[in-house]
């Protein structure tokens, strides 16, 4: 399992257009086949700033499931025209205890 990550800095003002936006988008990225969970969260200290957190059975479920397919474009249609900035987005794996 591979956990994404990405950080969204939204345009100052348009945070509940974007949460709409994302609430449209949600269906696209949660059934994508490899796509375990989604989930947003929205920043306390700055409520502009989002952070997506998306756990895939692998990288390559993210990458050619989701990225590479007719789910992707529309997503970003969706939830793009909100961005103050590109999103940060990278993988992560657990580390063992």
């Amino acid at each position: 399992m591979v956990l994404e990550i990405a950080l969204i800095d939204v345009q100052p003002g348009q945070e509940a257009d974007f949460a709409t936006a994302y609430a449209a988008g949600h269906p696209l990225l949660a059934a994508t086949p490899g796509c375990r969970s989604v989930r947003m969260t929205r920043g306390v200290e700055t409520p502009n700033r989002f952070v997506l957190l998306v756990e895939w059975d692998s990288i390559a479920a993210h990458e050619e499931n989701f990225r590479a397919s007719d789910r992707f474009p529309r997503w970003r249609e969706l939830i793009g025209p909100y961005f103050a900035a590109p999103p940060v987005v990278e993988h992560f794996v657990d580390v063992p205890a």
